[in-house]
């Protein structure tokens, strides 16, 4: 197949050329369970070119002699997406942090970057820090007066925590097609949870659909795939692919996925 690429404004990437020989699908793929679209296909594989040739960054996947970094496989995904004008092109995502950063040429950024230095999260976990180290402090005194302190020190980093917790699922908000924006806490009580489970909204998933609605992309088809080697605890296997988390991305992706055709899950066994 041949084809060309290239990035605009909103990194999206075109494709051209004989890409007109593979048919739209006509059902956006149930992200559970599904078999990869070759235009999926296609972009994963630009997007692995890109993965294997790039210099911007340092990630060590595992893939060749040890460079001294922890060696952390990743998974990645790509939607393709049509233009308001017809053109087809891919958007890219990776899950969580990237050699620990949230924003990379090539890649859409987070929903939310908790990462940013000037942002409300570095100053709470600098504040929570702080009360830690006044506790270890009170320790070393070690009477009672230093005790009744500790317990009062101990329940105001308690609920410290917990409001700079609820701040940060306030700032994830996701879109679906028809513009309507929930939190992920809204999300997720809807669901019956109490609170979204740690890195809900961090997948790749969220982010390319949360990307394609900002910028009026109409969302194709998506795939996602294991780069790397597998943690110990973990099954990835390298250049697979694999469906969306149900833990962290069935709620979220119900919502953004509202009023889209979805195609039926395969029903495989797993």
């Amino acid at each position: 197949m041949i084809y060309d690429v290239y990035a605009d404004e909103c990194n999206l990437r075109l494709l051209h050329g004989l890409v007109t020989n593979i048919p739209i699908p006509e059902k956006f793929n149930f992200p559970f369970d599904y078999i990869p679209h070759p235009l999926s296909l296609l972009a994963c594989k630009m997007l692995q070119s890109h993965l294997l040739s790039q210099k911007e960054w340092k990630h060590n996947f595992g893939l060749d002699a040890d460079d001294g970094l922890p060696v952390i496989g990743k998974m990645f995904g790509v939607l393709v997406v049509m233009t308001e004008e017809g053109k087809l092109g891919y958007l890219a995502a990776f899950s969580g942090k990237l050699a620990g950063s949230n924003h990379h040429s090539f890649f859409v950024p987070p929903v939310y970057d908790g990462l940013a230095f000037d942002g409300f999260l570095n100053s709470g976990m600098m504040e929570i820090s702080e009360y830690g180290r006044r506790i270890a402090a009170l320790e070393l005194l070690g009477n009672n007066s230093s005790l009744k302190e500790i317990d009062m020190v101990r329940e105001t980093r308690r609920r410290r925590s917990v409001e700079l917790q609820n701040n940060l699922f306030d700032q994830y908000r996701f879109l679906n097609q028809f513009g309507i924006e929930k939190s992920i806490r809204d999300i997720f009580y809807a669901t019956g949870h109490k609170n979204p489970p740690a890195g809900a909204g961090e997948c790749a998933a969220p982010k390319l659909l949360q990307y394609a609605f900002q910028h009026q992309l109409k969302p194709i088809s998506m795939a996602e795939f294991w780069w790397g080697v597998s943690p110990k605890s973990a099954h990835w296997k390298h250049g697979q692919f694999y469906p969306s988390c149900q833990e962290k991305c069935a709620p979220i992706l119900a919502h953004m996925l509202e009023g889209l055709e979805l195609e039926k899950p395969l029903q495989r066994s797993h």
